[in-house]
């Protein structure tokens, strides 16, 4: 049974959803319509992922009611600005074949990023978008932009796993009343974290395994995870974590694991901005 959480507006959102983030434009559609066809009703994408388009296929053609789905995008560094965002909006609303967003996300703090979340609080009093928020806003970026924006965030979406769990980040969330989303749930594999000792152990106890756990843990400290993969048969694993509740000493002892650090990049790293800035030239 698929659980929820409640949007600051009071949009409904499912807290398991389907990542396709590096899922091959053209195989996107296909993994799509699997992930429906499972069950999951969130989809995120994001308009740098290059396959708002096959996410647009499975929406038109996948036979479930458009308002059962919950669809999050996300724009890129390069629509950054109110102009641009603008038209970015409308774009991804023809690629993605639908007359509305679920969740619209600034994908980077990077560039104008108040033109951009400008543009999709209109797009939001149009009825074009039903939630906005942002994606990989450090605690200080984050205050800021919800202190000056007339419609609060409703989600962020940062790097959260059992080695990385944003606690601190969480807490202002949750101050000003913005849902925490997770991108790398599994930290794509980094620090064994399928033969993490813990993990495999809790998850044995419940017929489980390292993975589900993970996902377990983070719905039950109340993060939406978007898991990806082109495989069915770990698409349905990945599905299958509501018929089993971690204990508080089993919760205690994942949240023990975290590092407090991110397994990624840091914003805070002017090498890694560097990066970005040059990925978008």
């Amino acid at each position: 049974m698929m659980e929820y959480v409640t949007l600051n507006n009071g949009v409904k959102m499912p807290i398991l959803g389907y990542g396709v983030y590096q899922t091959p434009p053209e195989e996107t559609e296909k993994c799509v319509l699997e992930a429906i066809k499972m069950g999951y009703r969130l989809i995120d994408t994001a308009q740098a992922y290059g396959n708002e388009e096959g996410v647009g296929n499975a929406i038109a053609n996948c036979g479930v009611p458009r308002e059962e789905l919950f669809i999050t995008t996300k724009v890129w560094i390069t629509n950054a600005g109110y102009e641009k965002a603008k038209a970015s909006i409308v774009e991804s609303l023809k690629k993605l074949k639908t007359d509305y967003i679920d969740l619209l996300l600034i994908h980077q703090p990077f560039n104008d990023y108040y033109g951009t979340y400008k543009a999709m609080e209109e797009a939001y009093k149009e009825g074009k978008v039903r939630a906005i928020g942002v994606s990989n806003f450090y605690p200080d970026r984050f205050i800021d932009l919800s202190s000056f924006s007339e419609i609060k965030p409703t989600v962020n979406q940062v790097e959260t796993h059992v080695f990385c769990q944003q606690k601190k980040a969480k807490e202002i969330m949750k101050k000003h009343g913005t849902q925490i989303m997770s991108w790398g749930p599994f930290a794509e594999g980094k620090n064994d974290y399928f033969n993490n000792s813990v993990l495999v152990e809790i998850g044995k106890a419940h017929g489980k395994t390292a993975a589900q756990t993970a996902l377990r843990f983070l719905i039950q400290s109340d993060v939406v995870v978007i898991p990806k993969s082109t495989h069915c048969d770990r698409m349905e694993q990945n599905f299958n974590v509501f018929d089993f509740t971690l204990t508080k000493d089993e919760m205690a002892r994942i949240e023990a694991l975290d590092g407090g650090e991110s397994l990624f990049f840091s914003h805070y790293d002017p090498s890694t901005v560097e990066w970005f800035m040059s990925i978008v030239k």
